[in-house]
């Protein structure tokens, strides 16, 4: 497969890259790093059925490790049954290439929830990969979305992804934000955004937060082609943007590696393979 591939959401992929993650994620060396990828297929298994020698295909790398077949690369295999849809009509593959990992947690982030139509929901860490998928899903399905953002950029950031309200994470929430229905947790104090909740009010994470006292409904990328095509059809049919905010040549990866960890920028960076 010949891909363009885009750098995937901030935590995680700083985490693997500055291999803080080596403990809990196996490495086999040589590595090649990217999640996540669109492309076109050139080859197929023997027992492949439902993708063809040159669809246009996008999605996540199903690997239980880290190896030579990330996504940063012109080549990469991955399991058919999993991690993998087609691009539908219409969606660009730039686009396409940054839906996988970050798409699949706001996915589940937003099946956790449940109903939203008429729901106040809180979303810390929108400013980030999966939480800009979060707003826009949320908001979609009829919620009322309050975002974190620092002031200026940040929040004009947020507010154009079509956040009702943003609130500077940096100074205390409760004298921003009412009482919410639901708090999504991708980044913050925990116990600061429990405070803001109504009574019996539902917490998700997809930080691995622990909080006494609430019950958290933690959540995990799941990238399977049902789900993946869902959210493809909604970015396709105008109900989510996804702001790639730089595109880089393959050769220069180390730039956009280093650029990605310095946190300055806001939307996507993409990762082109000529």
């Amino acid at each position: 497969m010949r891909w363009l591939l885009l750098v995937r959401s901030r935590e995680l992929g700083a985490c693997l890259v500055s291999g803080a993650m080596r403990q809990m994620y196996e490495h086999r060396f040589p590595i090649v790093l990217g999640k996540d990828f669109a492309g076109t297929v050139t080859e197929i298994g023997s027992d492949v059925t439902d993708f063809a020698v040159g669809d246009k295909v996008f999605g996540m790398v199903a690997k239980q490790r880290l190896t030579d077949g990330g996504g940063f690369g012109e080549y990469l295999t991955t399991a058919a049954g999993a991690g993998v849809a087609h691009v539908p009509a219409g969606l660009d593959l730039a686009v396409a290439g940054s839906l996988g990992l970050a798409g699949a947690v706001a996915i589940a982030v937003i099946d956790a929830l449940g109903p939203l139509s008429g729901k106040a929901i809180l979303v810390s860490g929108a400013t980030g990969g999966v939480g800009a998928h979060v707003v826009q899903l949320a908001k979609a399905r009829g919620a009322h979305v309050i975002a974190t953002a620092a002031s200026g950029r940040a929040t004009e950031h947020v507010l154009g992804l079509g956040a009702d309200q943003a609130v500077d994470y940096r100074n205390d929430l409760a004298t921003q934000v009412k009482q919410v229905d639901s708090v999504v947790h991708l980044a913050g104090d925990g116990a600061s955004l429990a405070s803001v909740l109504v009574d019996g009010g539902r917490i998700v994470s997809a930080a691995h937060l622990q909080l006494e006292g609430h019950e958290v409904t933690p959540v995990m990328a799941n990238p399977d082609p049902a789900k993946l095509s869902r959210l493809a059809a909604d970015v396709a049919a105008g109900r989510v943007r996804v702001p790639i905010a730089r595109t880089y040549p393959l050769d220069q990866l180390a730039t956009a590696v280093s650029d990605f960890a310095a946190r300055g920028v806001l939307g996507k960076l993409a990762i082109a393979v000529a």
